[in-house]
């Protein structure tokens, strides 16, 4: 009986190990900025992004003349709902394939190209120079800021920034931050700009990420978290060698069950 009970036991033991060691994955390079010391670094706030085809504007007009005004704060409101969040917004000017917006009584107009405060001077002098407006103030936003966040991160998501300002860790912790499994000095991000794709691999385990122009994301960034070999190794390995292996150890228990009888 007790030999027996040995042979559970060194068993149990065995099984225990394989588990373990197919949970095991490498903890180094797992923490973020990990060569940072005490410093200051001045921010850059020259961060407005210019606008692109296909995005989605607000504008806005104030004057003495409510009535006149009115005609270009005419809006429609939707429902959007972006990775189970259901949230409504104001419809707005959605500049073209050409990169134009189509503005009430100044017609077609160039938005792609330019700042959110270039395309803002542009409209003011427009509804002065046309004698639409005495003084007017005009406001623009972006009605479809979003980066997307993919890969080894606990929620992949697509993430609304509705004060136009996000960082490259602020945008990993909205999705829950990333695996064990993740490259953390290797993670790539896609922007479009200029016509232009741009990829870029950034190192979040040393401390020139906060110092990169690329800490703060802008609109439609997509941020691709790697796995490690680990993980690969894991998915692949587990699913051929640890079926056979507790196989084996089960068949195992039973002859050495049936032996010590």
């Amino acid at each position: 009986m007790k030999q027996r009970s040995s042979c559970f036991r060194a068993a149990l033991g065995v099984l225990f190990c394989a588990f373990l060691f197919s949970a095991c994955a490498s903890t180094k390079n797992v923490v973020y900025l990990k060569d940072a010391k005490d410093s200051e670094i001045g921010i850059n706030d020259n961060l407005e992004p210019v606008i692109q085809r296909n995005d989605l504007l607000s504008m806005t007009v104030t004057s003495p003349n409510a009535t006149a005004t009115q005609l270009f704060n005419t809006t429609v409101t939707v429902s959007t709902n972006v990775v189970g969040y259901t949230s409504t917004q104001a419809s707005g000017y959605l500049v073209d394939q050409d990169g134009y917006i189509d503005i009430p009584m100044l017609g077609r107009m160039k938005a792609a190209g330019l700042t959110k405060k270039e395309l803002k001077e542009k409209i003011t002098s427009s509804l002065v120079d046309n004698k639409l407006l005495m003084d007017p103030v005009v406001s623009v936003r972006y009605l479809n800021f979003k980066v997307t966040v993919l890969g080894e991160v606990a929620r992949p998501m697509v993430i609304n920034v509705p004060d136009e300002k996000i960082n490259i860790l602020e945008a990993l912790g909205f999705a829950g931050d990333m695996t064990i499994y993740a490259k953390r000095d290797n993670v790539v991000l896609v922007r479009e700009e200029g016509g232009k794709r741009i990829t870029k691999r950034l190192n979040l385990n040393s401390d020139e990420v906060l110092r990169s122009p690329y800490y703060y994301l802008k609109t439609n960034d997509i941020i691709y978290v790697e796995p490690t070999k680990a993980k690969v190794n894991y998915s692949g390995n587990t699913k051929t060698w640890l079926p056979a292996l507790l196989a084996g150890l089960s068949a195992a228990v039973v002859i050495i069950d049936y032996v010590t009888r």
